[in-house]
């Protein structure tokens, strides 16, 4: 796509290393909602200018097979860029919508591991949040059944429902917690200082704690 003078010029201020999450929020703010400048800028293929590319696109226009293109573009990218292009995507655009949020729901089972990823990453944030919908019980038999079989990205995700459930249900805290000493999924694993680590049975007293629940 031959990129027109506005795209060129947003792109030679956020393609070097410097460029920070808050100047792509700046640069989005000044724009609004341009998506077919975003698709030019998406075209480029720089994480940067794919990141701000996701800021300023119309969700209404997001269709399965836009979203699909997306995604395939995003596996393109090395693993840290990939899953911080499609967690932004999810965070700022696909949980906006109710069409977009019908979309993830239907995910579960899908045969791309991003939209699997995002499925459940969705679930979990839900619950993150203090909501508590009703399809846990389910959720746990499926994680149970399959996070050791997941690929990596899926299996983060995985945990972080069960863990976030755990946290929130107490009815299915030593379910959870179970499941975390079955798996072993991050046990050991470093974190930095003030962050929760990700092995359930530490994650789910530690975040239960903090909440007296």
């Amino acid at each position: 796509m031959k990129l027109s003078t506005k795209a060129e010029k947003i792109l030679t201020q956020i393609t070097g290393k410097s460029t920070k999450l808050g100047d792509l929020r700046t640069l989005a703010k000044g724009i609004k909602k341009d998506h077919e400048l975003a698709m030019e800028l998406w075209s480029s293929k720089y994480f940067f200018a794919r990141q701000l590319a996701i800021l300023i696109m119309d969700k209404k226009l997001l269709s399965e097979a836009v979203i699909d293109q997306l995604v395939t573009d995003i596996n393109q990218h090395h693993k840290n860029e990939k899953l911080q292009l499609m967690d932004w995507l999810m965070a700022n655009q696909l949980t906006k919508d109710k069409k977009t949020i019908a979309m993830i729901e239907s995910w579960k089972e899908s045969p791309t591991s991003l939209k699997r990823r995002v499925y459940w990453y969705y679930q979990g944030r839900l619950r993150w949040t203090g909501k508590t919908p009703p399809n846990s019980e389910e959720l746990l038999t499926v994680i149970e059944k399959q996070i050791e079989k997941e690929e990596a990205e899926v299996q983060w995700a995985m945990n972080f429902t069960a863990g976030w459930i755990g946290v929130y249900e107490k009815k299915h805290r030593n379910r959870c917690i179970a499941l975390g000493e079955k798996t072993g999924l991050y046990k050991g694993k470093m974190v930095s200082k003030g962050c929760t680590p990700e092995y359930l049975p530490e994650f789910i007293t530690m975040e239960s704690n903090k909440r007296n629940l």
